[in-house]
């Protein structure tokens, strides 16, 4: 399996027989400008939406026809089983920023959860429906979502093998949030990867719990 950081909350997880789902795309350039991530050019199969914002739900702008999952619910596609659960956009059941999506997938024998714009600490009943998790995006930014103390607890709860955080503030992003370093603070066996795109594999998963932080396509070049 591949994983490619897109930006903000967007993934391409690439199964080995080369289906490509991406995660929560974004709408590049909204905002007033304020989103300045590259444009997706990844042609995917299979597109999961957490929620309607912009910022997750460029699903026009992107080439091809995929698929696209945006509610809750099972959805088996080939090899690939898709789970989406009910949760928050904040921390009063939806009624300030409305609901979210978590989608668990499950390919080739890995277990990803994907948070989108979670904005609670998730019930019981939520953390036993997404279960035991090998790959955990999260988002740590706050604000907008959970902010970096309380993605550590969550993060804690679902003890998964690896921990990509996302929605967080970088120099393409001007949204009120905080940068990763928050959530890094005081943590141990952080990965800091010089390509925005890892291979994992079953047998490849880590024993112990590690953070996993990828840089964006075109930070280099954003930087100067």
């Amino acid at each position: 399996m591949k994983i490619k950081w897109l930006g903000h909350s967007a993934f391409a997880i690439t199964s080995k027989d080369n289906k490509i789902i991406i995660t929560d795309p974004f709408d590049a350039g909204y905002y007033g400008g304020e989103m300045r991530y590259q444009k997706i050019t990844v042609t995917a199969d299979i597109v999961t939406t957490s929620h309607s914002h912009p910022d997750h739900c460029g699903i026009k702008l992107l080439p091809g026809k995929p698929q696209v999952i945006n509610q809750s619910g099972e959805f088996n596609i080939g090899s690939i089983k898709i789970t989406g659960i009910p949760s928050w956009h904040d921390t009063k059941q939806g009624k300030e920023r409305g609901n979210n999506i978590i989608f668990v997938y499950e390919i080739d024998a890995i277990k990803l959860a994907h948070l989108g714009d979670l904005g609670h600490i998730p019930t019981k009943e939520q953390l036993d429906k997404i279960g035991r998790v090998d790959i955990l995006f999260i988002p740590v930014g706050g604000h907008f979502t959970i902010d970096a103390a309380q993605a550590t607890d969550v993060a804690s709860k679902m003890a998964p093998k690896i921990v990509i955080p996302m929605h967080y503030k970088t120099d393409a992003l001007d949204f009120p949030i905080t940068g990763v370093d928050a959530f890094l603070a005081g943590k141990q066996n952080i990965n800091k990867l010089t390509s925005p795109e890892a291979a994992v594999t079953e047998e490849t998963l880590p024993t112990r719990m590690e953070i996993w932080v990828l840089p964006y396509p075109g930070q280099d070049i954003l930087r100067t």
